[in-house]
């Protein structure tokens, strides 16, 4: 092989969990009774020269950190390449099996895990690396209004979950298309677009969501396979035509139609291939400071406050997240510990040509994501959500006075809180890297 030679290969696995398995995003007794759509985990390879990187998506909500460490190591060795030149996505439907630790939600379904999801997504890993070709890639961009800003503002000034044609979110559509080099091969079709997969609602179906509509018809126009990967969703939601962000699975099969016409439309327009296409990677630590943590003596008039006012033994959700929020802080308290002053996560950025791929272990807000996409060099940014871990919401620092869902959320995920201008120390540092690319 010759060394400087761009290659690209892709493989997916069905990763659909049995009927009967609880679904993982709004409530821990959610019990699918069908499956509406296969779940799927799709890799794709790509190399050129003594770079190379794979990029994972799994049809799911989230990964927990260990999780998404644990399919990161196995996917490297079964491909023979380092960890950090591994990305592992969750695509972020609410349809899928419980695959993060979050109270208030329900356990992590290890059975899944070790059993369906970590199996396959290594074979598809390892498949997709054997299977890389010469290739050529193509870029196409269209703006879509699949997603739209869900943090509504009601009358009174109360941050609500619903649409708000008024606030910020990503319009951009992004399709990588890639070919073999020398036959014109099918080799993959990479759609990246930043939107909630809550079209479905609490329903009982096992599906991908509205993003599965959109792969099943560009696969079929195109003959390619197709790869969705998630951007800012943190404050976006599907604009459904009930005003919502969240309904039924028909609104699954409306939204991904429009989707699916968005996708269709763009990937027509891609009529420049090339094969000189760069791919690198680039890792380094990114620290972000915490707040302190409140009063010991506030901590514990809290915890009185929940045990004299709900049964703290049956609190899920928000409610059974803040309460255990409280608890985590009255044991550090209690253990004697020192304050940590900083959360501190390995970040990997990945580059195939034009694009850049940004991956963060969080349900990022679009702000951050669009300030980043100004400041870097590179001519398509593609921020991932869900991405290497899952730390809750990432709100933009504008947003977080508002308070609303997500950031009480991002309030209650961990022990320590960020300080509220994380989102400058998350772009500052994830430009450092850039430059180093």
């Amino acid at each position: 092989m010759a060394s400087d030679v761009f290659r690209a290969g892709a493989a997916r696995e069905i990763i659909t969990p049995p009927v009967g398995t609880a679904l993982f995003g709004y409530a821990p007794d959610v019990i699918s009774t069908s499956v509406h759509d296969d779940l799927t985990v799709t890799a794709a390879a790509f190399e050129r020269g003594e770079n190379r990187t794979i990029l994972v998506s799994a049809a799911l909500c989230e990964l927990s950190d260990e999780l998404a460490d644990e399919l990161r190591e196995k996917i490297a060795a079964a491909a023979g390449i380092d960890f950090d030149e591994v990305i592992v996505c969750a695509t972020h439907t609410h349809s899928g099996p419980t695959t993060v630790e979050l109270t208030g939600w329900g356990p992590l379904n290890r059975e899944y895990c070790d059993t369906i999801l970590v199996p396959r997504a290594v074979k598809a890993g390892g498949d997709a690396w054997k299977s890389r070709i010469p290739a050529k890639m193509g870029i196409g961009t269209i703006e879509s209004k699949v997603g739209i800003n869900r943090r509504q503002i009601t009358p009174k000034g109360e941050v609500i979950l619903g649409q708000n044609p008024h606030g910020t979110f990503d319009p951009t559509m992004t399709i990588l298309a890639f070919r073999g080099a020398e036959g014109n091969e099918p080799i993959l079709n990479l759609v990246h677009y930043g939107c909630h997969g809550t079209a479905a609602g609490r329903n009982h179906e096992i599906t991908r969501d509205w993003s599965g509509v959109m792969i099943d018809r560009l696969e079929a126009e195109s003959g390619t396979m197709t790869v969705f990967f998630n951007g800012a969703i943190g404050d976006t939601g599907p604009r459904l035509t009930n005003g919502r962000t969240t309904g039924n699975i028909q609104y699954v099969r409306e939204l991904g139609a429009v989707a699916a016409q968005d996708a269709v439309t763009c990937w027509r327009t891609i009529y420049d291939y090339r094969t000189d296409v760069a791919v690198k990677t680039v890792s380094g630590d990114i620290s972000l400071p915490y707040q302190p943590l409140p009063p010991e003596s506030e901590v514990d008039e809290q915890i009185a406050w929940f045990r004299a006012n709900h049964d703290v033994n049956n609190l899920i959700n928000l409610t059974g997240l803040k309460y255990d929020h409280l608890l985590r802080i009255k044991a550090h308290y209690e253990s004697g510990a020192p304050a940590e002053t900083a959360f501190t996560f390995r970040q990997t950025l990945a580059a195939i040509g034009p694009a850049l791929f940004i991956p963060f272990p969080y349900e990022i807000f679009s702000a951050v994501t669009l300030r980043l996409r100004e400041y870097s060099k590179f001519r398509h940014t593609l921020s991932l959500s869900c991405c290497n871990g899952a730390h809750a919401y990432f709100p933009s620092r504008d947003q977080i006075p508002l308070g609303g869902y997500e950031v009480m959320t991002s309030r209650a995920a961990d022990v320590f809180n960020l300080t509220d201008d994380a989102d400058n120390h998350i772009i500052l540092q994830n430009l450092k890297l850039i430059e180093s690319l």
